[in-house]
């Protein structure tokens, strides 16, 4: 792969009191915009914005509250606020990019927001509803919560990334650990605390984003990660196939057997995808 710009890291306030950690790359066509995931960072989208950037694409990826670098308020984990502070950013005319939580919210941006997203790829997310998943939500708040790993070093933490994920280069292993926040005697802590981590699992149950697919307009293409069980895979295309039947122009793009994490697994081909919706909207 031909080495693309190098990034600039900058803050950009987005309410009172709460600036948001963005990573840009320059370029001269049409915008992207990358939207991480649940407890996740900007830092996992690196791979795929050097491909954008290399094709002229300016590149901005940014960390949602409380995630990455970005200030940690004591309010505002729901996706309407994730939203919000996106559109607070003013990139109009962009090609949105998000990821599981990231793409329900990147959903919420472009039904709220039409100014400013031209184009839509939803990356293995975009369609999560808990509540069709669970019964109840005290059933959905056991299954979801994420494990108290405070402590736990992280030497030994990278050594579990790279078992679970062995096709993994390096950039993406390193980037996974960037969600924590490692400390001077080598163990780590959420930066993400699990209370805030439910609140936005919480969001997620009272507020899907099936009721704005509607209101979407623009191209959108939806990315999912296919299981290997033919039944995950049956309920999966199902779900995937009900979201894009509900909106105006969606394309479908299945990854089969891959991670839910697709933009650490198969960068290129992501990016390759989202330079093709890119260049469907250009007309190039």
């Amino acid at each position: 792969m031909t080495p693309g710009p190098t990034p600039v890291d900058r803050r950009v306030t987005v309410a009172a009191s709460v600036s948001l950690h963005v990573r840009e790359w320059p370029g001269t066509r049409r915008p992207f915009l990358l939207v991480h995931g649940l407890s996740s960072n900007a830092r996992l989208w690196d791979a795929v914005a050097e491909v954008l950037a290399a094709a002229g694409h300016p590149v901005s990826a940014v960390d949602l509250r409380s995630h990455g670098d970005s200030d940690a308020p004591p309010d505002g984990y729901d996706t309407a606020t994730a939203a919000a502070d996106l559109a607070a950013l003013n990139i109009p005319g962009a090609v949105v990019a998000g990821q599981s939580w990231g793409g329900n919210v990147a959903v919420r941006l472009a039904a709220k927001h039409a100014e400013l997203v031209a184009g839509l790829a939803l990356v293995d997310g975009g369609w999560i509803a808990p509540a069709e998943e669970f019964a109840s939500w005290s059933a959905c708040e056991a299954a979801l919560r994420p494990p108290r790993i405070d402590g736990l070093p992280a030497a030994e933490l990278e050594r579990q990334l790279r078992r679970a994920h062995p096709g993994w280069s390096d950039g993406a292993v390193a980037a996974t650990v960037a969600n924590l926040r490692v400390w001077p005697n080598g163990t780590v802590t959420r930066r993400l605390s699990i209370e805030r981590h439910m609140r936005i699992v919480r969001s997620m149950w009272e507020d899907p984003p099936q009721p704005d697919y509607p209101a979407i307009g623009v191209p959108v293409l939806l990315l999912p990660a296919i299981p290997t069980d033919p039944g995950a895979a049956q309920k999966r295309r199902s779900r995937v196939r009900a979201a894009a039947g509900a909106m105006r122009d969606a394309t479908i793009r299945e990854y089969p057997g891959a991670d839910h994490d697709l933009h650490a697994q198969h960068p290129e081909q992501v990016a390759g995808d989202l330079l093709g919706l890119a260049g469907r909207i250009d007309g190039v």
